[in-house]
């Protein structure tokens, strides 16, 4: 039954492209009031992966919730990659995820084959994180979404967030770029189907391993790279730390059919939302036009943005090689003094 339905069909967006934009986002959050509280520790008024929450001297909660349409024909494969990603916002915060949440909306017309497979991907992988699902809900709409509420622990003093870097930390990323670029090809049959599996396959992937190998090194900031692309999430870091990122564009693992498609001009509709919120941050002069697309290119489940102590660098780097779908070494961190928050190169 799986295999008589088109997931992607069903919906006007895939994955995190469907995403508010960042810039609206933040206009619909401006004056809401924000109930301040010692032991919250990361809220929503951060622009951050997760809220934080203090139990204790020892433990702290980490809470996120995200879902999403199919980005994905086979209902079993997104699942996966809709829980992935649900799961990475914890992992971005330093956190391990344990318990979780099912959030789901079908329409009536879905066959029961279909939506099981989707739970069941969902349960896989978070079987995987070593986490539990615990229940969830269900409501009926014209569009399928798939996604979950996250609960983890972390140690309130090993927090990551997005505003804690600083000048001298190098960059490090661990997925390469490109889904929202090849799964827009994929609609219109462009996208070669080892290529498209290819980047599936990452999606999928749980960033439980870049976070595993963080742990032991002086990472000062972490965001995950999803639906606001690479220069959306690097801004905010930016902005968030108080500081200037080189990246060094050549250095950032693109699919080469991304680029061909991005040349092209098929491209997601996310990937402009995105452009018109961070390029005002952005200094790209000889930045040739696909690539700044798949910077601003909106990914799903994508991989971990560290900002990571010099001294500390090649040995997380080299940790990070043998355990991540892609180490980059893509920039550093400078002193913010005026002007763009990021510069490529």
């Amino acid at each position: 039954m799986e295999q008589e339905i088109r997931l992607t069909k069903l919906a006007n967006c895939a994955g995190c492209g469907a995403k508010v934009g960042a810039g609206t986002l933040a206009r619909l959050l401006d004056g809401l009031p924000v109930r301040r509280d010692p032991d919250l520790l990361v809220g929503f008024d951060k622009s951050d992966d997760a809220a934080v929450y203090r139990i204790s001297d020892t433990l702290a909660i980490v809470q996120t919730v995200d879902f999403f349409p199919p980005i994905a024909d086979d209902p079993y494969l997104f699942g996966q990659i809709a829980a992935a990603n649900a799961l990475s916002d914890v992992y971005a915060m330093g956190g391990e995820p344990k318990t979780a949440l099912n959030l789901l909306c079908v329409p009536k017309a879905m066959p029961d084959g279909a939506v099981q497979a989707i739970l069941r991907g969902g349960y896989d992988k978070v079987y995987e994180a070593g986490a539990v699902i615990a229940g969830g809900h269900s409501i009926l709409d014209e569009e399928p979404k798939y996604g979950l509420c996250v609960t983890g622990f972390v140690h309130p003093d090993r927090v990551l967030t997005n505003a804690g870097a600083q000048p001298g930390d190098v960059l490090l990323l661990t997925k390469p770029l490109g889904a929202g670029i090849l799964t827009t090809a994929a609609k219109v049959d462009l996208c070669p189907p080892d290529v498209l599996a290819a980047a599936y396959a990452r999606m999928a992937v749980l960033n439980k391993s870049a976070r595993d190998a963080a742990l032991p090194f002086r990472v000062h900031a972490c965001t995950d790279v999803t639906g606001f692309g690479l220069l959306g999430h690097a801004a905010e870091l930016a902005q968030g730390s108080g500081v200037h990122l080189t990246i060094d564009a050549a250095a950032v693992d693109i699919p080469p059919e991304a680029l061909e498609f991005a040349r092209m001009g098929v491209l997601p509709e996310g990937m402009y939302r995105n452009r018109r919120f961070a390029e005002p941050f952005v200094a790209a002069d000889g930045v040739p036009l696909e690539v700044q697309d798949a910077l601003y290119d909106p990914q799903t489940a994508g991989g971990l943005l560290f900002a990571v102590h010099p001294a500390d660098a090649d040995a997380l780097f080299a940790a990070l090689q043998k355990t991540v779908p892609s180490a980059q070494r893509i920039g550093t961190v400078e002193v913010y003094h005026e002007g763009p928050r990021i510069t490529l190169r």
